[in-house]
Order: structure tokens, then C-alpha cells, then sequence
């Protein structure tokens, strides 16, 4: 099979082209920003083909889907607070790139049996929650007011505190940052045009991705790989509020998996899955963990300060998928021993401090 990975140079879509390339034939597209790759990775896979170009641009779109006969769509621009400010880049790359390509699937001969999305759990906001008198509640972002006063936790409508449990896929999308609504644009363009012309589609909502080939210089990436650079530098991982608040920390390479099970089962098919550990893990607690295994007496600096938008907690529920056959197979700390032992062979810039007061000139940190 001919399949085309957008985006495939990056972190998540290389490790899908590892495993793909044993089998078929891959074409990658990639426009190899400099925000995340300063020079093209040493990473790439000889077996897959790389074209250089943008998912805006329909002529090379066009040209690689000939003969691709399934689509992973990797391609985005990635950054919650910097999405804040950069919002006509984020929505051009990641809501009209997927309208690219989807306009080219509807109106261009083709031979795309399936389509797999990459979607997120940020057009989550809010993780869910349980109130001892109401049930299982989905509240809003916590408000300006609450956050000045450093309270922390959700408390319920009826003024008992909220107790996070695992989200479902059936929770109410709240998008609380322009990055979260291109990424829900992404997946909602992808399932319903697929319904409309019997394009198979699956959307994956990936929670936190970890390991190996993610940025050490990107300030926004993930957490993990931002509090792992700083360190290398000898630097303070800063963490917001408390830092008991919680993420679900999901292996690259359980993602990875995840994409060709999907490709390879049709009872995914117009369906939505989460794609994470289904364990909550706090954000001060990776801080500590990393530096422990890297073994340095460095400590977390908890600033009891907020970010605009920040969730408390959010976690997955990722029975949809497991009851299909999917698995996690790598535990956290293996995984995070797997993405030191990479650190060691990679320049990691700590940009940290640059992004922070991008942030605080931006209004976006209090």
C-alpha cells in the first residue's frame, strides 16, 4: 500500500513512519519548520520518500497523493500559549491545511481508502469531574478571580469540590485556546467529510506525548521535553499553581502504535478515540522524576502563578479503544529513562525564559 504521512519529519509522525515503512510504501510531506528542526533530522527514515513543501499548498498536495491509497495527517503547528498570538498561523496551517487536503479528496481523483487524523485532548479544556451531590459534571475553565486567590482545585455549582475521574470521548468539546480549536477543526473537517463521501476517517486524540525525536529547543512542545532541556542546562524546571495538577503521559511509540492499528482495523472507521495512558500524573512529579534519573539535586520551582486557559486536570478514559484490541505497553518511567537516554546525543537550547516573557507580554501569564 502507498500511504501519505503529512507532517512525518516531526516527533509523532516519524515514529508512524518506522513502523510503516516495513510494510509499505511511504511519502512523507513536511515543510520542515524551523521552529522545530534547525537543520533536517538525522532521524529520517532512508525507506520512506521526503517532499519538502506545505499541506497549503494544493499543487504539491495534489502531486504526493497520487496513488496513496491511506493518509495519516500529522501536519500542525503545535503551542497552546503561543497559538494566543499567532492565531492567523495556527488556524491557516492547521484548520485550511486540512481543508486542503479535504478539498482535494472531494474535488480530485484519488485512491485514499482511509484517513487517520491527529486530534488532541486540549478541545477537551476541562477534563471530567464528579461531584458527590451532582454526578459526573463537566465544568469550565476555572475563572481569573478563583486562580488570583490560588484556589486551586474545581469546586462544583453547588459549592462541594470536584474530584477528577477519566474523560471520555463523549465529553463536550470546550476549546480554550486557538491551538484547541484548529485541532478540533481539524478532526470534526476530517470526520465529517469523510462520512459525507465514504472516506473511512478515525480521529485519535492524542493526551501528552513524550519520548525520543521531540524538540529539546522548542519552547512549546511538551512539558516533558521543556523541563528535560532546562535541566540539561542546569536550569529550574518552572512549574504553574501548585503543581499537583494532573496529565496523562502517553509513549510516542504506544501513539505510534495506535495510528496502525487504526489503519488496519474498520471498526475504527468514523469513530474518535482517546490515545493515552488512562493515568493521571502530576506536573510538579515530572519535574522531580527527570531529575532524579538524570541525577541532579535540582528542584522543581513551584511559582504559584497561572497561565490564562490552563486546565487542572485531564486524563483518559481509553476503553473505546483498548476494547478493540489497542494497548499502552511502555510505563512511564521506562518510557522517560528511553527519552534521557536519547537527551544524551541532542542539543537541547533552553528557551524557556525567551517564551515565558513572550507570555507575560502577551497577557497570558499572572
Amino acid at each position: 500500500m502507498k500511504i501519505l504521512v503529512t507532517g512525518g519529519a516531526g516527533f509523532i509522525g516519524s515514529h508512524i513512519i518506522d513502523k510503516l515503512v516495513e510494510k509499505h510504501e511511504v511519502i512523507v510531506l513536511d515543510n520542515f519548520d524551523l521552529q522545530v528542526h534547525k537543520a533536517k533530522p538525522n532521524y529520517l527514515n532512508e525507506k520512506a520518500t521526503y517532499i519538502e513543501g506545505d499541506v497549503r499548498d494544493r499543487h504539491v498536495l495534489s502531486n504526493v497523493l497520487e496513488g496513496c491509497e491511506a493518509v495519516f495527517h500529522e501536519a500542525a503547528v503545535v503551542g497552546v500559549g503561543q497559538s494566543m498570538y499567532q492565531i492567523h498561523k495556527y488556524m491557516d496551517v492547521n484548520t485550511l491545511g486540512t481543508s486542503q487536503l479535504l478539498n482535494i479528496l472531494v474535488n480530485e481523483e484519488h485512491d485514499v481508502k482511509k484517513l487517520v487524523v491527529a486530534a488532541s485532548m486540549s478541545s477537551y479544556g476541562e477534563g471530567a469531574y464528579k461531584c458527590g451531590n451532582c454526578g459526573i459534571v463537566f465544568p469550565f475553565l476555572r475563572t481569573e478571580e478563583q486562580m488570583k486567590q490560588k484556589k486551586w482545585e474545581l469546586i462544583c455549582k453547588c459549592g462541594k469540590p470536584l474530584h477528577s475521574i477519566p474523560t471520555k470521548e463523549n465529553k463536550y468539546q470546550f476549546a480554550n485556546s486557538v491551538y484547541a480549536l484548529s485541532k478540533k477543526n481539524q478532526e470534526e473537517l476530517c470526520l465529517m467529510v469523510g462520512r459525507t463521501y465514504g472516506i473511512p476517517t478515525t480521529a485519535l486524540r492524542y493526551f501528552n506525548v513524550y519520548g525520543p525525536r521531540q524538540s529539546l529547543s522548542n519552547p512549546y512542545t511538551g512539558i516533558a521535553a521543556i523541563f528535560l532541556s532546562r535541566l540539561k542546562n542546569n536550569n529550574i524546571p518552572v512549574v504553574y499553581e501548585d503543581g499537583l495538577q494532573t496529565r496523562d503521559f502517553i509513549n510516542v511509540s504506544d501513539i505510534a502504535d495506535a495510528n496502525i492499528f487504526s489503519l488496519n482495523n474498520p471498526n475504527t472507521d468514523y469513530r474518535v478515540f482517546n490515545v493515552g495512558s488512562g493515568l493521571p500524573i502530576s506536573i510538579k512529579s515530572i519535574g522531580e522524576t527527570l531529575a532524579a534519573m538524570l541525577g541532579k539535586k535540582i528542584h522543581p520551582q513551584v511559582t504559584e502563578t497561572f497561565r490564562k486557559g490552563d486546565v487542572r486536570h485531564c486524563y483518559a478514559d481509553i476503553t473505546a479503544l483498548t476494547s478493540l484490541g489497542w494497548k499502552p505497553t511502555i510505563s512511564f518511567e521506562t518510557g522517560m529513562r528511553e527519552l534521557i537516554t536519547w537527551s544524551g546525543t541532542q542539543v537541547a537550547d533552553d528557551k524557556f525564559e525567551q517564551a515565558t516573557q513572550e507570555l507575560k507580554e502577551k497577557g497570558l501569564v499572572e
